[in-house]
């Protein structure tokens, strides 16, 4: 079995492998090609039994390389109320950064 991780990263948590593909919140100073370190590692599996953090687990880390940078299909927000004239509609689309798990240590 291969090693995993599970990262928290902008508010979410994602389970990760060597050579994943990971599209994850927008983070300050990722440019494509430049490797970064994700976030808090809470689990780690290495091959020799599952660690879990508490609430991260000490000396582990997480390199990833970042692929692009891109954004989310638009969610289109829509209030209404009946008989009264009131609609609005609100549209958001949220930035992204693709990323490929280089190594878990």
């Amino acid at each position: 079995m291969e090693a995993y991780a599970v990262i928290e990263t902008g508010g979410k948590q994602y389970r990760v492998q060597k050579d994943d593909v990971v599209a994850v919140e927008l983070l300050e100073g990722a440019e494509a090609g430049k490797q970064i370190e994700l976030g808090r590692v809470l689990a780690l599996n290495a091959g020799d039994g599952l660690k879990i953090g508490d609430p991260v687990v000490a000396g582990a880390k997480v390199v990833a390389e970042v692929v692009a940078e891109f954004r989310a299909p638009k969610v289109v927000a829509f209030k209404k109320k009946r008989r009264k004239g009131y609609h609005r509609k609100v549209g958001h689309r949220q930035d992204l950064l693709k990323v490929k798990i280089a190594s878990i240590a």
